[in-house]
């Protein structure tokens, strides 16, 4: 099929059939996604133009894109960008693709820094937020577009990982208020920060074989493996937090959906006197640990 010459309509159905056949989600979207892509339109531009040929050429490459996807590559690496809170996020497969999930954390990391706010003046005015394990920068990078006087130190155990978040921090004009350091969770910080905050590997290990192929195929392990439990770095990330924050300060980690129990005892042993909750996502399951400290007195 790759000479003849069809619509833009009848590219875009057989697409989604060989998607819909590979058990793509989304199949008709992720066809003109890809489609748009390759034309160098958006998604209104595309669908204008249904009626009109593709060339044999245009038709064999838009195949080649298909048939990645429908072998298991996600389609946020075959594009190269992935949208995170409004936003566009290089991504390839150094990094872990961002989440919708995790833009709760991004909600709830300025909704804690904007009443502080109320203390210390403007909102984010001189605050120092730390992104641990930041892979592509997208909790880093959300943060700093949104509240423009902060500075923000992003870590990663990959180097490769890092220059991703460069990348996508450039990309956004905020990388003059950034820190990049390669290292082990909190050894890079060198002083305390305001707001501690991560998206780390929380799937336990023996779950890694059930997860599904285009992340077990696709996307670095690293970015998943939590350990027996699940929580081997989280545990580790709270015991060396009390010397990573400032008197006023908070953790914020993303957490698994059936972890809140366990990880609210893990901060309770680290954190006894401080403000600790587990905050459900929109469909009730546990997804974020916030543990509030005390201002100094």
């Amino acid at each position: 099929m790759a000479d003849r010459t069809l619509t833009v309509s009848e590219a875009l159905r057989a697409a989604a059939r060989t998607l819909e056949a590979a058990d793509v989600d989304s199949p008709r979207l992720a066809a003109e996604a890809l489609l748009a892509d390759l034309l160098h339109l958006d998604r209104a531009r595309l669908l204008a133009r249904l009626p009109q040929l593709l060339s044999p050429r245009q038709y064999a490459r838009f195949q080649t894109l298909v048939d990645r996807c429908a072998s298991g590559e996600p389609l946020a690496y075959i594009l190269g960008r992935r949208e995170f809170y409004a936003l566009d996020f290089r991504v390839d497969a150094r990094v872990l693709i961002p989440r919708p999930e995790t833009e709760l954390l991004i909600d709830t990391a300025l909704a804690f820094i904007r009443a502080r706010g109320d203390h210390n003046g403007s909102a984010g005015a001189d605050i120092v937020i730390a992104d641990i394990g930041t892979g592509s920068g997208a909790i880093a990078v959300t943060l700093a577009v949104h509240l423009p006087r902060a500075r923000l130190i992003a870590t990663d155990l990959s180097a490769d990982a890092l220059a991703v978040a460069l990348d996508n921090a450039r990309a956004h004009g905020v990388a003059d208020r950034f820190t990049f350091k390669v290292g082990d969770l909190l050894d890079p910080l060198d002083t305390p920060v305001d707001l501690l905050a991560a998206n780390l590997p929380y799937v336990r290990s023996r779950e890694w074989a059930y997860l599904a192929q285009s992340i077990r195929k696709h996307e670095p392990a690293l970015a998943f493996n939590g350990g027996a439990d699940g929580l081997n770095l989280i545990s580790r990330l709270l015991g060396g937090a009390p010397r990573a924050l400032k008197p006023g300060g908070a953790v914020l980690l993303e957490i698994g959906a059936s972890q809140g129990d366990a990880a609210r005892e893990l901060a309770l042993d680290t954190f006894p006197d401080a403000d600790i909750r587990v905050i459900p996502d929109y469909a009730g399951l546990d997804r974020l640990l916030l543990i509030r400290t005390s201002p100094a007195a």
